[in-house]
């Protein structure tokens, strides 16, 4: 993908300490993938499945390790990481840009708000009472941000973002489109034949440098906070409930669910559509599998699984019928261990 802005790629080599091999004066204007890299375009190579693609590739050049620098048809920039590297240089061609400071017009502000002058507040936010915004944040146009929330140095949300009251984040955090901070959390008491509401009383607080992505749900404590730490990363669509603690720099995919008082570890991945019902500790440093339902805790770190993997249809059938004989079949082998103990007996 082509930008507006471009770099030398000594700037480029400078930044992910690379070494180039080729012409360091090349002005590069983009990033792209190997196979559709073209004219003042950078790509990478960080996996050998694509080794085909990189003596092939028209990018002008390619981010790669030395141990196939040789292989690279234009010109190389030496890295110890690839992929890391190329990391790093999204954020200087990202599409983004910096808060240009002031208030939209349409936007309503309450008197009592307090918003760094180098603010951006687009058209039809609505910030209540109490709300205070640090310095070069972005509010989206539509976002909502309920009262006494704060918003701190350089976050960004974008459109139709919803703070609920009380809810507080640190510096740098991204929150994507359409996902709510702060809305009740699942807590109702049985009275006889119905159900009363247990008012959530609590808030969510985010640490620094999280990335939220869009369509999350992340639900207000029940007494204390919801608690996000610093350098966690959220895919689209997951549901956080109340009084969830996840711990730093974990990250969880799309599609997962985490009940209510659940408390994971720092350092954990989490696969996408995986489930961990309420109440549980995780471990530090846990990877859970996609798919994975967690009804039990984690006490030690290590990848878990559950469920079945694909496989035909036919053979999943016949399977499914053999595991609903397994408690049977267990029985049948522990009543032929007796027989055969007590004839050797």
């Amino acid at each position: 993908m082509t930008s507006e802005v471009g770099f030398s790629l000594q700037t480029l080599a400078s930044i992910v300490e690379g070494k180039i091999q080729g012409d360091p004066a090349m002005i590069i204007n983009g990033l792209n993938t190997l196979n559709l890299a073209g004219r003042g375009e950078l790509s990478f190579f960080s996996n050998p499945r694509y080794i085909h693609q990189l003596s092939e590739s028209e990018a002008a050049a390619v981010l790669v390790s030395s141990d196939y620098a040789h292989l690279v048809k234009n010109t190389a920039l030496i890295v110890a990481d690839p992929y890391l590297a190329f990391a790093k240089l999204t954020h200087h061609y990202d599409w983004r840009r910096p808060a240009q400071p002031g208030v939209s017009s349409q936007a309503i502000v309450d008197p009592t708000a307090v918003i760094h002058e180098s603010a951006q507040v687009c058209a039809n936010v609505v910030i209540e009472a109490g709300v205070s915004i640090a310095a070069n944040v972005y509010i989206g146009p539509g976002c909502v941000i309920g009262s006494y929330s704060t918003v701190g140095e350089t976050c960004r949300l974008e459109a139709n973002v919803t703070l609920y009251p009380n809810v507080h984040l640190g510096q740098r955090v991204l929150i994507h489109s359409g996902s709510v901070l702060g809305a009740d959390g699942f807590g109702f008491a049985r009275e006889q034949r119905q159900w009363i509401k247990i008012c959530q009383l609590g808030g969510v607080r985010v640490g620094d440098d999280v990335e939220i992505g869009a369509s999350v749900t992340i639900d207000r404590g029940a007494l204390a906070d919801t608690v996000i730490e610093k350098g966690v990363k959220l895919d689209n669509q997951i549901q956080i409930a109340h009084n969830v603690r996840i711990g730093e720099h974990t990250a969880i995919a799309g599609g997962t669910a985490v009940a209510g008082s659940t408390r994971i570890g720092k350092y954990c991945t989490i696969a996408g559509m995986s489930g961990i019902t309420g109440h549980l500790e995780i471990a530090d440093n846990t990877h859970i599998t996609a798919m994975t339902l967690v009804s039990k805790s984690i006490n030690k770190a290590g990848a878990y699984s559950s469920g079945t993997g694909q496989e035909p249809h036919q053979q999943w059938k016949r399977n499914v019928v053999r595991f609903r004989q397994l408690d049977e079949l267990a029985k049948r082998v522990r009543k032929l261990e007796q027989t055969l103990a007590e004839d050797n007996e």
